[in-house]
């Protein structure tokens, strides 16, 4: 049968990498055998799966029809390769685990300290993405646990809320106001802020917060600019061009030395629900599921008071 795993690997790649050169290239082979495998493909189907666009190769429509099955299919013979690997290997084998970079920082630290000393001769792997593409890795097999903010209801992932990550207004050190107390978030209205862009299909509502802030108060607008760097954002804070509303755990570090404080204020009470996202029926190893216990039960991973949510 043509239609095998590895000619769904090279369609999911071709679309993933937008084009048939850069997945020839992730894949190790050359530009002719990536296109033959694919008409292969588009032969047992009888329709193409690609077309041609101004942006590069785009997915026709049975293309999109015929994605998350082949997503699925990789995944489970992922599951299967992972639980072999596991009865041979015992404690042995690999943990991915894919974080929204603020939740990748130092909170993180020692809930990974101890798990790579409960199982040394695992290969932990750790990377970086936005909600939706924690979820959509996760939901590929690429990773076994994702770390994200809010709810993805999709059926395919189950999701659970294991923290909410304390927000806070972020100034420049030198602003009137750092340090200070203020009465009620509406105090700030003339302020510059920055956040990142309200964007569906990946934002982590850092803007949607500080807008239902204001809104709330009965404040329909204020001064914005989009950022889409969390560290421009945080070095444009710096420089006393603005504030912020971010996770607290994200400014650490110049907190410590001193070059962004915060604003606390009375009438403000804002956390992003933090999720764990595993793929639906996909299998987890003793080793992932030891480290979903420890993402659930440690105490630093991010604050756990029960706050009201923007």
């Amino acid at each position: 049968m043509i239609m095998d795993s590895e000619a769904l690997l090279t369609f999911i790649t071709i679309h993933h990498a937008n084009g048939f050169s850069s997945a020839a290239e992730i894949l190790g082979r050359s530009q002719p055998a990536i296109s033959r495998r694919i008409a292969l493909l588009e032969d047992e189907l009888g329709v193409p799966v690609f077309e041609r666009a101004a942006s590069g190769v785009v997915l026709s429509e049975a293309g999109r029809v015929l994605l998350p099955h082949a997503e699925r299919v990789l995944a489970a013979l992922h599951d299967a390769r992972s639980a072999i690997e596991a009865m041979r290997m015992g404690v042995a084998g690999r943990v991915a685990l894919v974080a929204v970079g603020t939740l990748a920082g130092s909170n993180l630290t020692p809930v990974l300290k101890r798990f790579t000393a409960e199982h040394p001769r695992v290969d932990l792997t750790i990377s970086t993405a936005t909600s939706a593409e924690v979820s959509e890795l996760v939901r590929r097999g690429e990773a076994m646990i994702g770390l994200r903010y809010l709810l993805d209801v999709t059926p395919d992932l189950v999701c659970e809320h294991i923290a909410s990550e304390t927000m806070v207004v972020v100034c420049a050190a030198e602003h009137p106001f750092a340090g200070k107390r203020l009465t009620s978030i509406a105090a700030l209205r003339d302020e510059r802020w920055f956040a990142f862009r309200s964007a569906y299909d990946q934002r982590e509502s850092f803007a949607d917060n500080i807008f239902a802030q204001f809104q709330a108060r009965g404040i329909g607008a204020i001064y914005w600019a989009p950022i889409d760097s969390l560290n421009a954002m945080k070095r444009l804070v710096e420089a006393g061009l603005g504030l912020a509303l971010l996770p607290e755990s994200a400014i650490e570090e110049e907190r410590r030395v001193g070059s962004l404080a915060t604003i606390m204020i009375a009438d403000l009470k804002v956390a992003n629900p933090v999720y764990a996202v595993v793929r639906r029926g996909g299998y987890l190893s003793p080793a992932t599921l030891n480290l979903l216990s420890l993402l659930r039960t440690e105490p630093n991973l991010v604050d756990r008071p029960e706050l009201g949510q923007a």
